[in-house]
């Protein structure tokens, strides 16, 4: 017995044009797509399951995500963590390594393989550790992680600080065709107690910034590296102008350099954060100046940026509680992504849908060798339809994540994910609300 997503649509070319669809799923692969209704037979026993005319699409894939297990239960589990991402029309996410303990062994790499294979609604690719205890000092056994199912390898919450190190990590890693996924941040420029970006905020509170210059100067470094080395160097949450100038003349001089930017740093500003000094707003990278979410935006749009990830990184409210200085960075982001991205960008009319479609779901498969991100005949069944048309605000009360650390509560977006298909099996809906649901043919 397979699946009919019916009454559908999909973009079909580089204009976001719609034209209606439906999807016919077997054993965890799409087996055909069809353009009319009329081309669907649903007298063969299938299940069938109404669209109500929104958008079917390849799932979106993130591959930057926190799920704070193991060590952090708490803030966020795999359960949870999968939870939110099937919400917010994710299929597949890679989680990072800065748990407790974190996953620089075998055995804590295979913890959340087998934990998300039990527990998890979406697939989950975790990468290991660069360096043992994320210290930066000796590198772990990245044959080791690998095979115990790390996609990659990256200290994500502190920068590699030594040259060397890094150089050798890069050496390993291309070894094994595995990519370095870099957090860049130079500790040396950054004067104790930063919680902000030197801007206009940081003025005016009479706040030390975290300069442009500590992520650059990581990405500038490590350009030089892969170049050298000839690994694939992946920077993760891009920033600053800077390390946009960076990344576009690494890939014009041939380096294997990809990058990610996040929905917080193609919104918001510094100028945007609250007198009110409200934690929920403190990432990092930081929020940067109006210029630098300027360059992120058309470095997306130059390809200098290749993919739109979320680094959804939950917080208790008791720790956010704590203010500015003394709360600890991030926010979640897996629910709000599509949303955020489309109201900004798409329904504005500055990118079209295919583009925004890319950059979530496409690209990153491309990028990191995925079997997903595309809509045909012989796809994995991972599937998302979402309703473009419905407004909603966002409410973070109702988030299946544990945590609520958001700086986008209230705001009124649309484009919001409806239904999230894994290997041809629903893991979230909320088509049977309105009635149109599923029912057997």
């Amino acid at each position: 017995m397979g699946v009919w997503l019916v009454n559908g649509k999909r973009a079909v070319n580089g204009s976001g044009e719609l034209r209606p669809a439906a999807v016919l799923i077997e054993d965890g692969i799409i087996q055909k797509v069809v353009d009319s209704p009329e081309a669907a037979d649903l007298t063969d026993g299938h299940t069938t399951i109404d669209c109500g005319g929104r958008l079917i699409t390849a799932g979106l894939i993130d591959m930057h995500v926190h799920l704070r297990d193991p060590g952090y239960e708490y803030k966020e589990d795999i359960k949870s963590g999968t939870q939110s991402a099937a919400r917010g029309g994710f299929t597949t996410i890679a989680c990072m390594p800065n748990t407790r303990p974190v996953l620089d062994k075998p055995e804590t790499v295979k913890y959340v393989v087998d934990k998300a294979a039990e527990a998890g609604a979406v697939r989950v690719l975790p990468y290991g550790c660069i360096s043992i205890g994320e210290l930066g000092r000796e590198l772990t056994d990245f044959e080791a992680l690998k095979n115990a199912g790390a996609i990659g390898f990256t200290d994500d919450g502190v920068g590699v600080q030594t040259a060397g190190t890094m150089k050798e990590a890069m050496r390993r890693a291309a070894a094994l065709g595995l990519p370095i996924v870099a957090h860049c941040e130079d500790d040396s420029v950054i004067e104790g107690g930063s919680a902000v970006t030197e801007g206009e905020f940081a003025r005016k509170h009479g706040l030390k910034g975290i300069p442009n210059e500590s992520e650059a100067i990581h990405v500038g470094r490590d350009i030089l590296l892969a170049e050298a080395t000839g690994v694939h160097y992946h920077v993760c949450h891009v920033s600053t102008e800077q390390s946009v100038r960076l990344i576009r003349l690494g890939k014009a001089s041939g380096v294997n350099v990809t990058a990610e930017v996040c929905p917080h740093h193609l919104l918001l500003s510094d100028e945007d954060i609250p007198d009110s000094m409200d934690a929920n707003w403190k990432m990092n990278p930081p929020l940067r100046t109006p210029k630098d979410v300027e360059a992120m935006i058309s470095a997306v749009e130059d390809g200098t940026i290749d993919i739109i990830v979320t680094d959804h990184a939950p917080h208790s409210e008791e720790e956010k509680a704590r203010g500015m200085d003394r709360a600890p960075f991030g926010i979640v982001g897996l629910e709000t992504a599509f949303p955020l991205m489309y109201t900004k960008f798409v329904a504005t009319g500055r990118w079209t849908l295919p583009f925004l479609l890319e950059k979530m779901s496409k690209r990153p498969a491309e990028l990191f060798g995925l079997n997903g991100g595309w809509l045909d005949a012989g796809a994995p069944a991972d599937v998302t339809v979402i309703d473009l048309e419905e407004e909603r605000a966002v409410q973070p009360e109702k988030f299946a994540s544990k945590s609520r650390n958001t700086p986008f509560a209230g705001w009124k977006l649309q484009g919001w994910p409806v239904l999230t298909m894994v290997n041809g099996n629903v893991v979230w809906s909320e088509l049977t609300k309105e009635g149109s649901g599923v029912h057997a043919g």
